[in-house]
């Protein structure tokens, strides 16, 4: 399973990687986008729940990195405003182009 990082610029320029175990948070996410603090919340968090699926699905467990990156992002977007925003600065490795 291919597992990924994607980097992100909270409101106050602090910028974070995360990892998430499965490419998935390319369908949650574009590079370069900007989302208000809860709506990147909602997109990580359904994003991190279906890797750690995928994990359960393929191997019988659950992936504890997934929750934890889950974790992770939300106990930092607590410290902001819910409509500033976050930018997605990068996603390794990117989606294969046909």
């Amino acid at each position: 399973m291919p597992e990924m990082t994607f980097t992100v610029r909270w409101p106050d320029g602090a910028v974070q990687q995360c990892y998430s175990p499965s490419l998935v948070m390319h369908d949650h996410l574009n590079v370069g986008s900007s989302y208000t603090v809860a709506e990147f919340r909602t997109r990580t968090d359904a994003a991190l729940g279906e890797a750690a699926e995928r994990v359960r699905a393929k191997y019988g467990f659950a992936c504890t990195s997934a929750a934890a990156t889950a974790e992770d992002i939300n106990n930092t977007a607590r410290r902001y405003d819910d409509e500033s925003t976050v930018e997605v600065l990068d996603m390794h490795p990117a989606l294969p182009t046909s």
